[in-house]
């Protein structure tokens, strides 16, 4: 039984064409070595598994062959590599720098390549310093690292620096066909598609996963078998998942999730996978974009004939929800809830049945121009306003003489006038807004103020005791109703009579005397009619010096209670009581 070799390690490349997706570095390094103008100290830095060993190790065969790789020559022994994560003390680079001083024995230069260089310590770098700005001519530096950032500044200012590129998905995917053809395996576009992607730009990352799903299939690749084997979740779920919400089939939706849960994917995996899918559904609907959607040509030809069932607006709504579920998807305590939750948002976002009533509803324009033709003439022209009375119930009448000396014939016994909507600039007011309410309270004192400028209106004159009991008794309604705070407002002060009609209240302050302003249209309707007088009116001011009358402090009600009755003095005395 022959040994297996892995395929990373039996494909590496030996020169810079087999090298994959590095084609801007190597062509440079090429021409450096050809021009003979090389730097001795060069930083290859990038992602791991991308090429940056494997470029080190064909540079230092090409700089001793004039060039050109020679497979026969062994430069082993001019070629040295340095592990910096296990060796990264200033005793291993001074042991470097020892031998830097030996000339090679054979070939022209002595390579040393220090692989994850990043892992040296900062006294190392220090100790390696003056080596690397100063080498020996027969020395060349080449330094590999993932973390460029980790390399302190006065390192990296001596180096040429060569940044590597992740793979794409196309090189990758390219590269694994060939492979596959090599071997002998029959593998699909797709397949290959799946694991280029998940190989995020590592080539060595891909043959691995090569290797393994070779290892599960055989000779034959799928799609299914690769999604399978790999852990990932088919396009045809994501596919199903959004015909269902184009659908609004919600009680289908949450089945195939419970399904995507039940083979043990995790819910972010499959809200995170269904945005990235809006995101390509997105990418496919126009021309010019669909060179971002990197997919195999069945799947592309899929993605373009569902985004034409869809439109912008929706996939843009579609995102923002998914993407703000995923953002959310840890910091939630019920995540499968949460998950459901969008799904649910999702399938209801082209659903708007129960968000639009039927046009049916709507009672056109025409149809109130129809009623009012229709509608009969009056017999006899509505009398003025000025022949009205204001009766009890807060409605006018019409006096029947004025009536009879009208019209001929006889009129309807009464006529009552209704309050119109108040008008706010261009349109009308709702009667459910609170400046509605307030307009309609304005405009009933407004109407009242009409009807008391009349001469026929009664004006009987009232004393100071009638108004007392009237105002007394409006008070105890109001208690009897539960409204204990106008009632304890209307208590603070004893109206006074100024004249035949004028009533003055005084209050302590201005909120007192803003609450019987915003409710005095009641009460001015209860007075009326109680007192037969219809030109009352409320003189309202604030004398703050009435606050020491209401308000008082221990002292000023013993003071009243010992007015009253002297022997409270004794009482206290006696049983020595406090205030």
């Amino acid at each position: 039984m022959e040994n297996f070799i892995v395929s990373a390690l039996k494909y590496r490349p030996q020169s810079f064409k087999d090298v994959v997706g590095q084609s801007a570095i190597t062509t440079t390094l090429e021409k450096a070595i050809k021009d003979n103008h090389l730097a001795q100290a060069l930083l290859f830095t990038g992602p791991r598994g991308v090429g940056k060993t494997t470029c080190a190790r064909i540079l230092a065969k090409m700089i001793n062959s004039q060039g050109e790789v020679d497979t026969n020559e062994d430069y082993a022994f001019n070629i040295f590599e340095l592990d910096a994560a296990s060796n990264n003390s200033v005793d291993d680079i001074r042991n470097l720098t020892d031998q830097v001083r030996i000339p090679p024995q054979i070939g022209a230069y002595k390579v040393y390549i220090i692989d994850e260089v990043h892992m040296l310590s900062t006294n190392a770098f220090n100790a390696f310093l003056k080596t690397l700005e100063e080498p020996p001519k027969h020395c060349i530096f080449i330094l590999a690292t993932t973390e460029k950032h980790k390399i302190i500044p006065t390192i990296l200012s001596r180096c040429q620096i060569f940044d590597f590129k992740r793979i794409t998905v196309a090189d990758a995917k390219n590269y694994l066909k060939l492979i596959a053809k090599e071997q002998g395996v029959e593998a699909d576009e797709d397949a290959l598609h799946i694991i280029a992607q998940k190989s995020d730009g590592a080539m060595r990352d891909a043959l691995s996963i090569f290797d393994r799903v070779v290892s599960f299939s055989g000779a034959k690749l799928t799609r299914q078998a690769v999604a399978e084997n790999l852990n990932v979740l088919d396009y045809d779920v994501f596919f199903k998942a959004t015909n269902l919400i184009l659908n609004n089939n919600i009680p289908a939706l949450l089945i195939l999730f419970n399904k995507v849960l039940s083979k043990g994917f995790e819910g972010q995996h499959f809200i995170s996978g269904l945005a990235s899918h809006f995101r390509d559904l997105f990418v496919s609907k126009t021309p010019e974009t669909l060179e971002l959607l990197e997919t195999g040509p069945t799947v592309n030809e899929n993605y373009k004939l569902q985004s034409e069932k869809t439109t912008a607006s929706f996939l843009r709504e579609a995102l923002s929800l998914a993407n703000t579920c995923d953002l959310n998807y840890r910091s939630s305590r019920n995540q499968r809830l949460l998950v459901e939750i969008c799904l649910m948002k999702l399938a209801s976002i082209n659903f708007d049945g129960e968000k639009k009533k039927p046009l049916n509803f709507i009672i056109p324009a025409a149809y109130f121009a129809k009623s009012k033709a229709a509608t009969p003439a009056p017999a006899a022209q509505e009398p003025e306003l000025s022949k009205q009375t204001y009766s009890p119930d807060n409605k006018f009448e019409t006096p029947k003489e004025s009536i009879e000396n009208t019209t001929k014939a006889p009129p309807p016994p009464k006529t009552t006038v209704k309050t119109p909507l108040m008008p706010i600039g261009n349109r009308q007011s709702s009667g459910l807004s609170l400046k509605s309410i307030q307009r309609k309270k304005d405009h009933q004192i407004r109407q009242m103020d009409v009807a008391i400028n009349q001469e026929d209106l009664p004006k009987d004159t009232f004393s100071q005791a009638q108004l007392i009991t009237f105002w007394d008794s409006y008070v105890e309604s109001l208690e009897e109703k539960g409204r204990y705070n106008l009632a304890a407002i209307l208590k603070i002060d004893i109206p006074k009579l100024k004249d035949e009609s004028l009533i003055a209240l005084e209050f302590p302050n201005s909120t007192n005397k803003i609450e019987v302003e915003r409710q005095q249209t009641e009460l001015l309707q209860f007075l009326r009619k109680s007192l037969n007088n219809f030109d009352i009116k409320f003189d309202i001011t604030v004398n703050e010096s009435m606050e020491k009358e209401f308000v008082y402090t221990a002292e000023e009600k013993f003071a009243k209670l010992k007015a009253k009755n002297p022997a409270i003095e004794t009482l206290k005395k006696t049983f020595n009581l406090d205030l």
